[in-house]
């Protein structure tokens, strides 16, 4: 029998540094790099103007993406998602997706400042203009009321805790 690929996502504050991780683990590792703000983009690059949006259409392209994972991990393809798992509720999803095919899971945690996170937003927002509507303090407030440190009492969930050289 063919050995499962494994699933790796990441979970840290906005401007944690969770996509420039999950790209430079995906191309060490020789894993599939799959973007949510990329398929978002795509599919509906004119719909999403708010933190609500974000949400139903997020939630809109998850039952497509869960069907695509558990082919590529049930190939014994290595799958880094750049998906948040930042609540509990996103991370169940995510560790219900790796019980579902048998796989390993790795759930990153980059546990970074407010300070280092805006720091971060601030200059993303000038690198990449196209972003600056989100890029910004008040979101960076906005979607950090939701965040969820995660901890080992949540049900089979395998977190590495991660560090970032900026």
């Amino acid at each position: 029998m063919k050995n499962k690929g494994i699933l790796t996502c990441f979970c840290g504050k906005m401007g944690a540094g969770k996509t420039t991780l999950a790209k430079s683990l995906a191309a060490t590792e020789g894993a599939l790099y799959l973007s949510e703000d990329e398929w978002l983009a795509a599919h509906y690059p004119t719909q999403i103007n708010s933190f609500e949006d974000y949400i139903a259409h997020s939630n809109l392209i998850k039952p497509f993406v869960r069907k695509y994972v558990i082919k590529l991990l049930n190939l014994g393809v290595n799958v880094v998602m750049d998906f948040p798992a930042n609540t509990i509720k996103q991370r169940a999803w995510f560790i219900a997706l790796s019980d579902e095919v048998g796989c390993k899971h790795e759930i990153h945690y980059l546990d970074v400042t407010d300070e280092q996170c805006l720091a971060q937003i601030k200059k993303r927002s000038v690198e990449q203009p196209e972003r600056a509507q989100f890029d910004t303090e008040a979101v960076f407030h906005y979607v950090t009321q939701y965040f969820e440190k995660p901890t080992s009492e949540e049900l089979g969930i395998n977190i590495v805790y991660a560090k970032m050289d900026r």
